[in-house]
């Protein structure tokens, strides 16, 4: 492999090689997103099949990142998928880890991962859940060590969450916002760790009280995704829950919303314990969700999501593209 760039620290703005370790849909996902956005990736997952699993996800996210708008010099030829984890971070000025959520297997490769990179660059988790904290408690640089939590699919949802763990130093958390904000993502900075963090935790909610509605006979899979999609879900696409709600109070705003519905939050409307997965609870998910795809593979619904996304990025101005204009708009 030829060196192109210098494998110590660099500026955010100067990073030009990005490794992804764990190429499943998450880290797919993510290499998709760096290709797209003009880098050179490294990539390495355990699994035999790994490269052609890949090179089949990146090519089938491509149409819709040309849609999307690609950075000067985006190309698919530009991943590397490498046969060890040490070549794939060995020149890396960044490192992005999407290994499945166990936490053994988490803490032991990002022990790895810190003893592999070069010293100093920032090695981030796409964990869902589990705290930094809990997660570096090997390595011998755990100040290095950040959780940035994007949305599936990452080459198309903007938000990525980063927290540092107890032992990450402020310079990597502020150095890992800036790098995703300058690879195009939409970057919340968490004060402090938080587990589920925001998004997920919100997310989470609902998928129980979802289960629970199926568990009982109350709502089918197709009724509780249309309640989303042709109510509260249009909304959320560009204001969220919180101002959402605000508006609910008219004038007043969410001081009146409080006045007049606070006394509703004691009724008995959610249920958050989460309900037993047993057999016919995941039977009727399942098959819910199997009507509510009604012959559509999932390739299908992959293609119908990326161009729905697509459709709402558009719509509220927050392509690419349309945000450059914008900031060129305003000089």
């Amino acid at each position: 492999m030829t060196v192109t760039t210098p494998p110590a620290p660099c500026a955010p703005e100067d990073v030009r090689r990005v490794a992804c370790v764990g190429a499943g849909v998450i880290g797919g996902g993510w290499v998709a997103h760096y290709l797209a956005r003009g880098y050179d990736v490294t990539a390495w997952d355990p699994a035999p099949d790994a490269e052609p699993k890949l090179r089949r996800l990146v090519a089938a996210a491509w149409p819709a990142l040309v849609e999307l708008g690609l950075a000067d010099g985006a190309s698919q030829d530009r991943l590397t998928v490498t046969a060890t984890l040490e070549e794939a971070v060995a020149e890396a000025q960044f490192v992005q880890e999407s290994a499945p959520e166990k936490l053994e297997l988490k803490r032991d490769l990002l022990t790895r991962l810190d003893a592999a990179a070069p010293a100093g660059v920032v090695i981030a988790s796409s964990t869902s859940g589990y705290p930094m904290t809990d997660m570096q408690t090997d390595a011998a640089d755990p100040g290095r060590l950040v959780v940035g939590h994007p949305f599936n699919p990452p080459y198309l949802i903007p938000l990525v969450e980063v927290v540092g763990g107890e032992r990450t130093t402020a310079s990597t958390v502020a150095w890992a916002s800036r790098f995703y904000e300058v690879a195009g993502k939409s970057v919340i900075t968490m004060k402090r760790e938080v587990p589920g963090f925001i998004a997920n935790r919100l997310q989470e909610a609902l998928w129980r009280e979802a289960l629970h509605m199926v568990a009982n006979g109350e709502a089918t899979v197709r009724e509780i995704d249309d309640s989303i999609t042709e109510g509260p879900g249009l909304r959320w696409a560009f204001m969220g829950p919180m101002l959402t709600f605000a508006l609910a109070g008219g004038e007043g705003g969410m001081a009146h919303m409080l006045d007049h519905f606070g006394p509703s939050l004691k009724s008995p409307w959610t249920r958050l314990e989460a309900p037993e997965l047993d057999k016919r609870l995941y039977d009727a998910v399942v098959a819910g969700c199997e009507d509510a795809a009604d012959g559509r593979t999932i390739a299908d619904l992959v293609a119908e999501r990326d161009q729905g996304v697509i459709d709402v990025l558009r719509a509220t101005g927050r392509l690419p593209q349309q945000r450059t204009r914008e900031q060129e708009e305003t000089k």
